[in-house]
């Protein structure tokens, strides 16, 4: 009975690995269109996808990020400004996308651009804060998808939202693990309405990578200027070491950042060019053995290794 089982489980092991090393072919009429291409996953993502022959729309948010891409690219690759908070900026890109894509229509659409400031415990944020980031992680991901829907429809292509292991698990309140945790809602909604008209759509749920979004020095000023902001009655709740606690616990999260971005752009790329991609990738040894498992767990489980990671304020009561 185990030697059947395992057998199962090893041809079911081997049919994936065929299945999914199968890919696209004709990739010079072929477009796709990535958000967040001045650095990290998007940057590499969009060079990659370059050199496999996919006629690449690369959205900048600043003219230093585009000419820098456009030296290392091919004429095949185009760059647009694009502001994913600002709706203006969306349709305009939207419409040059379609003007490029013609009667093709669009093949792939990658929603990488992301923010993760301003962050902080719940009581030390406003609606403000979490509107701040939402605007770009949620909001804007959903503006730029539905604008160009219509062109994915036509070409039966596929939409890879880059969300974050943090949108399975929430390690605290801040508006980053909120606003992820809506990118894999709107996956699976997409996902199952779109399915119909052959859409396919991919959440890419990297763990902690050495990316700009995850510069500890950037993040640790603005962890600063919120707390010099708050009430005297707040700050005496989390007492006068907890910043320096912070930092420690920065310093040591630095370390553990994985520096090889192209396991979650491989698994992004293979999301594009593959003729069976999967619904979920999760790059990165911390999201697959500790944080995604740990996301199954009791909730009770959870919040107890979520709290031995997480600094404790003075006044805790657990």
């Amino acid at each position: 009975m185990f030697l059947y089982l395992l057998g199962i489980v090893v041809f079911c092991f081997l049919y994936r690995l065929f299945r999914e090393r199968r890919t696209i072919s004709d990739t010079f009429e072929r477009y796709v269109y990535i958000t967040g291409c001045d650095s990290g996953f998007g940057n590499l993502l969009a060079r990659r996808l370059d050199e496999k022959g996919f006629c690449v729309i690369a959205s900048c948010l600043t003219e230093r990020g585009a000419e820098e891409l456009k030296k290392v690219s091919s004429e095949r690759l185009s760059t647009v400004h694009l502001d994913v908070t600002k709706s203006d900026s969306v349709s305009k890109v939207a419409a040059l996308v379609k003007e490029k894509v013609g009667t093709k229509g669009l093949w792939g659409l990658v929603n990488n651009a992301g923010v993760t400031i301003p962050t902080g415990p719940c009581d030390w944020l406003s609606a403000e804060d979490y509107r701040a980031v939402l605007n770009v992680n949620l909001h804007g991901l959903i503006a730029v998808t539905l604008s160009v829907l219509p062109l994915i429809k036509k070409a039966r292509g596929r939409v890879v939202n880059v969300s974050s292991i943090l949108g399975r698990l929430c390690l605290n309140g801040t508006p980053y693990c909120v606003s992820k945790g809506g990118v894999e809602a709107f996956s699976d909604g997409l996902r199952r309405d779109m399915a119909y008209f052959g859409v396919q759509v991919i959440c890419v749920e990297p763990g902690f990578f050495k990316t700009s979004m995850a510069n500890m020095d950037f993040i640790q000023m603005h962890f600063e200027k919120m707390w010099e902001k708050l009430p005297e009655e707040t700050k005496a709740d989390y007492g006068n070491d907890f910043l320096e606690k912070v930092r420690c616990l920065m310093k040591k999260s630095e370390a553990m950042l994985d520096p090889d971005l192209m396991k979650a752009v491989s698994c992004m790329e293979h999301g594009i060019c593959a003729l069976h991609p999967r619904t979920r990738y999760a790059p990165g040894w911390d999201a697959k053995l500790f944080w995604l498992p740990l996301s199954y767990m009791p909730a009770f489980i959870a919040d107890f290794v979520c709290r031995q990671i997480n600094v404790k304020p003075r006044k805790s009561l657990i």
